[in-house]
């Protein structure tokens, strides 16, 4: 019963989510209200705040998802891997599987469009690579490993700019109208870079 429970709550919250973002690109952010999402979505007020509890959120809904995944891979990596190579695989792996948080989606433009054109959104995208960073921060932090992770608040904020450098030029060319195949191919040697950059800076002494 509490799997069906789960289920059933995610089910909601892929809807509302759906219809919110559907709204948004058709007449805009600041045009849509959340009772009007509330409404087209079949659910009240309170249920749409029960999953997302701030307007913002209904569009930039994958914060979780990235939270989950960063501390996972730093806490689930294999034994003699280190936290930098653990986050570049799973940068890698979400170039290759076009995921959202890789900018990579194929017809996102529109979605990306209207972020850009919102001042709350914008904002709110900065609040959440904040909260990212404080994740991957913990996560490092409260890593368990023989040799413990040096200096993982900075760490953190390296690993999530490094990452923020590399998509924030990749919406960029999606936006332009660049070939996805191109900004694919340029995303991976972006991300390879900036990867080896961090690397190499945490490296320890004469590794």
């Amino acid at each position: 019963m509490a799997g069906q429970r789960l289920r059933d709550k995610q089910r909601t919250r892929e809807r509302i989510s759906q219809t919110a973002t559907a709204l948004f690109l058709e007449r805009g952010f600041s045009e849509v209200t959340v009772a009007e999402v509330a409404a087209a979505a079949g659910v009240s007020k309170v249920t749409v705040f029960a999953h997302f509890p701030r307007k913002e959120d209904l569009l930039l809904d994958l914060a979780p998802e990235a939270v989950a995944l960063v501390s996972a891979a730093v806490r689930d990596r294999p034994a003699g891997i280190g936290p930098v190579p653990a986050l570049r695989a799973l940068a890698v792996n979400l170039a290759d599987q076009r995921h959202p948080l890789s900018g990579l989606t194929a017809g996102s433009a529109p979605f990306l469009r209207t972020i850009a054109s919102s001042p709350a959104l914008l904002s709110r995208a900065w609040e959440q690579l904040a909260e990212l960073e404080q994740a991957l921060g913990d996560a490092l932090a409260e890593d368990g490993r023989e040799t413990p992770v040096p200096e993982p608040r900075l760490l953190a904020a390296l690993v999530v700019a490094a990452y923020r450098v590399v998509v924030t030029t990749t919406v960029a060319q999606v936006m332009d109208g660049v070939p996805l195949a191109a900004i694919a191919a340029s995303h991976r040697r972006r991300l390879d870079q900036a990867f080896d950059v961090l690397e190499a800076a945490t490296a320890a002494p004469g590794s």
